[in-house]
């Protein structure tokens, strides 16, 4: 009895960690990147946005996001690649970038 639960608990904690590896996906996206307050008045706070066609993705506020934000605080900016990883989240797609790139 006791090693049917250890296997049990063994496949459920598998099973757990592939749902987080799935949940998260990894993407390059170019798009228009805004800031989510100031010019969309999306958000109650500064926060940079992607709009790649009529999507819009919602940048997480890492390093990386905050660094590239004041580019695109006052007006937007074109050509703009994000590589990072996106899951829905409350509705909006959620973008963690890994790295961002304007021409």
């Amino acid at each position: 009895m006791r090693a049917k639960l250890l296997v049990l608990t063994a496949v459920a904690v598998l099973f757990t960690g592939i749902n987080l590896l799935i949940a998260a996906e990894k993407v390059t996206l170019k798009g228009e990147m805004s800031c989510a307050k100031c010019n969309l008045k999306e958000t109650a706070k500064c926060q940079n946005a992607l709009k790649v066609g009529d999507k819009t993705y919602y940048l997480v506020q890492n390093d990386v996001s905050k660094k590239f934000h004041r580019e695109v605080c006052t007006s937007p900016k074109d050509n703009v690649e994000v590589e990072g990883t996106v899951e829905e989240k409350d509705g909006k797609m959620m973008l963690t970038a890994t790295s961002i790139k304007a021409e």
